[in-house]
């Protein structure tokens, strides 16, 4: 099996790195940095959002674990005293796969333009220095005219990430689905909007259409903010893609939501 390893490059994680380059190695395994069929994320959450976006164009032929070596990581299962364990269970057995959803990302400019993106977490769309504003279309259909802060959507794996603090609802990622949360909204005798986190269905498609297309757009993708001038609509869809993550231990999602946000010591 080819397998390739990504770092947070921090003194801990290069030193894990390197035992597991070299027990896999010594398992006959092959380091390919290029066509891995597994790729091992070492560090944070942030280390395996890194690894995905390096590797996406393999989503068919790679499946991701992840170490983590920080604080705890939603997508990392395991800890630096269980490296040694994972080494056998790569090298002496076959992995279960469990795939979740992904959000596909349009931005249409004004002069016709488009660029595709894929997230593994969530998209973000805020302005610079104003509220932003933006009429909210589902299936086609308009749904509401937004002001506020910003909109975040989020795949059900990311509902624990940057949508949990907006308020939304986790989500289990056994849903194929992706979900609206709102930043900071106005509402008042002018302007009014839901309110409330949307949930929609795979076959449903959200767009967000700035009103104002003068005004500069920060538009975050998992990890990576840019600036964008002249956007004219935003496209999100559930994609036809999704992340495949090696498993070689039982590892319950929900035990994952308990250990990541909730302690068990009592006062």
């Amino acid at each position: 099996m080819r397998f390739a390893i990504l770092s947070r490059k921090d003194n801990k994680s290069e030193v894990i790195k390197s035992r597991i380059k070299q027990y896999l190695t010594d398992f006959s395994l092959e380091y390919d940095e290029e066509k891995p069929e597994l790729v091992i994320s070492v560090g944070g959450d942030g280390t395996f959002l890194e690894a995905f976006h390096t590797y996406k164009h393999r989503l068919k032929e790679t499946a991701f674990i992840g170490v983590h070596t920080g604080h705890l990581g939603f997508y990392a299962d395991w800890l630096p005293d269980e490296v040694e364990k994972l080494i056998i269970e790569i090298a002496k057995k076959p992995f279960d796969v469990v795939e979740y959803p992904l959000i596909d990302v349009k931005l249409h400019s004004v002069d016709e333009q488009t660029e595709q993106f894929i997230a593994l977490n969530e998209v973000s769309v805020k302005s610079i220095d104003s509220t932003v504003a933006m009429d909210v279309l589902i299936k086609g259909s308009h749904f509401e005219r937004f002001r506020g802060d910003g909109l975040c959507v989020s795949t059900p794996s990311g509902s624990t990430a940057y949508n949990k603090a907006l308020g939304g609802a986790i989500l289990h990622p056994s849903l194929n689905a992706m979900q609206i949360t709102e930043m900071a909204s106005i509402n008042n005798r002018v302007f009014r909007t839901i309110g409330s986190p949307l949930i929609l269905p795979s076959h449903h498609v959200c767009e967000f259409l700035p009103l104002y297309h003068d005004r500069s757009l920060l538009i975050t993708i998992d990890h990576h903010t840019d600036k964008y001038d002249s956007i004219d609509r935003i496209e999100c869809r559930v994609s036809d893609e999704k992340i495949r993550f090696a498993r070689f231990r039982a590892l319950p999602f929900w035990k994952r939501v308990h250990d990541s946000f909730i302690s068990d010591e009592r006062a």
